[in-house]
């Protein structure tokens, strides 16, 4: 069963989309039915399934998550204990836990069955740069 990893670099907080790298791994690897597992092996970033045709999208979830979970610097946050890493580290931990590390998609005649207008994308929630490891596996 065919299985690689990609990398995404990511620049800060925010969704990045990477649907064509994902296509392009299962068009050489399947012409049938199977299904494929997208795993981000971090655990403070995320992935989504997303609308990738208005950039609007992207902008509105990112403004959201920001809101819903601020820096722990932020007073609403003084609850929280684990900030030997910086104060977007937890934040991104409860984002992460919020959204999903793994996505399932269904596979038909060597193409992913996404919408018209979903995309795959990984939500970085942290503010430095990061360097994100996916795996891709491709089951019968």
């Amino acid at each position: 069963m065919p299985q690689t990893s990609i990398t995404i670099s990511t620049r800060g907080q925010g969704l990045y989309e990477f649907t064509d790298e994902v296509a392009a791994f299962v068009r050489a690897n399947t012409d049938r039915e199977g299904l494929l597992t997208v795993f981000v092996r971090h655990t403070s970033c995320s992935l989504l399934i997303q609308e990738n045709a208005d950039p609007d999208v992207k902008r509105d979830l990112d403004a959201f998550f920001r809101r819903l979970v601020p820096p722990s610097s932020d007073p609403t946050m003084s609850w929280v204990v684990h900030t030997q890493e910086g104060p977007d580290d937890m934040p991104a931990h409860i984002k992460a836990a919020l959204t999903s590390v793994s996505l399932s998609i269904p596979v038909a005649r060597g193409r992913m069955v996404l919408g018209t207008w979903q995309g795959i994308y990984l939500f970085e929630h942290r503010d430095r740069p990061h360097r994100r490891e996916i795996v891709l596996h491709l089951g019968a």
